[in-house]
């Protein structure tokens, strides 16, 4: 007589199955913008970090944050540059000074030249064309400068510090721009922060325009053209997606326009993340199709960790989706311009 076998009852066991059996993932799509992530200026800026770095040794120090990025930043930092805020943090040093890309008043590289500091400039060649505009426009045209940007960014502090006191306006908004009264209406000039949202600064230029019908406008564009790309993308993205997730560090202003940008054309959820960590997984439950893009200081190697995450969840499957073509480089500083070759 055969012994019974030690077993559960069938109905048992195929309920023990049903629950071990991995559960399948949801299929998600991903409309990975492009272009996206590091410009020029910020693949420049960055250059400038490492490869005095590599010719000087640490420790360089940098004026600001050199890219508004925390992985960027804490990745230079490993590598032994030091972060300040102020030149006074900065003792008596030959090593070198680097000024971030967002620029810097002029006050700034004279306290350097004051104190013998050896200065490395790595302020976008963009915000530099903005800068010396407004000289042009100032001192050559006798023109009262209007400035469409954001109050406390480091840019728009840079660029109001390129003229006296007073002869910069600052116009952030449309009802800024219906309040301004000048000292001469048909003494203006405007120009603009270089990573705006371009329907918004559009808007505010009309306004503008209206009023004062003699204001002169820049010689050329001076939102960056990485800036109205990347815009472009998201436009085209964020009208067929439920969710955009954008790569980005809340204090730059560029990506926060992103995020804008992808709920000005209905995109349900827009959410800027710095890491796949900051993440809240339960917002995207449901979402079957993803836009993803990355703000012109945040590094590729986040984006990847951003798909990641999702793959982990969902069945991914990505699919870009390309707008415009860049190609654009700028020089070094001729001091480390024989460094990079």
């Amino acid at each position: 007589m055969s012994t019974p076998l030690d077993t559960a009852p069938l109905p048992s066991l195929i309920h023990a199955m049903i629950e071990a059996a991995p559960t399948p993932r949801p299929p998600l799509e991903i409309l990975l913008c492009a272009p996206r992530g590091f410009c020029a200026g910020v693949d420049r800026a960055i250059q400038i970090v490492e490869l005095a770095l590599e010719r000087y040794g640490p420790p360089v120090y940098v004026r600001h944050e050199i890219v508004h990025n925390r992985y960027v930043v804490d990745s230079l930092k490993a590598k032994g540059a030091v972060f300040v805020e102020e030149l006074d943090e900065i003792p008596d040093t030959d090593q070198p000074v680097i000024f971030s890309a967002h620029g810097v008043a002029k006050a700034v590289p004279e306290a350097a030249r004051a104190r013998n500091l050896f200065q490395l400039d790595a302020t976008c060649p963009l915000v530099t064309k903005v800068h010396r505009e407004a000289e042009v426009l100032h001192r050559k045209k006798n023109r009262e400068i209007v400035l469409i940007g954001h109050a406390g960014h480091p840019e728009v502090i840079g660029t109001m510090g390129q003229l006296p006191a007073g002869a910069v306006h600052l116009i952030e908004t449309e009802a800024d721009a219906r309040a301004f009264t000048p000292g001469d209406p048909d003494k203006l000039a405007w120009i603009t922060q270089t990573t705006l949202s371009v329907d918004d600064t559009a808007a505010i230029v009309r306004i503008l325009t209206e009023r004062f019908p003699n204001i002169l406008a820049p010689h050329k564009d001076d939102i960056c053209y990485a800036t109205t790309n990347r815009q472009e993308a998201v436009k085209r993205v964020g009208a067929e997606v439920d969710a955009m997730i954008v790569v980005g560090a809340p204090n730059s202003s560029n990506s926060q326009r992103l995020r804008e940008v992808a709920e000005r054309v209905g995109c349900p959820l827009s959410v800027l993340v710095q890491r796949a960590a900051d993440i809240d997984w339960q917002r995207f439950e449901g979402t079957r199709r993803l836009g993803i893009t990355a703000g012109a200081s945040a590094p590729e190697v986040l984006v990847e960790e951003v798909i990641d995450g999702f793959a982990e969840r969902f069945d991914v499957t990505v699919r870009l989706v390309t707008t415009a073509a860049e190609d654009m480089t700028f020089a070094l500083p001729r001091q480390l311009r024989d460094a990079a070759e």
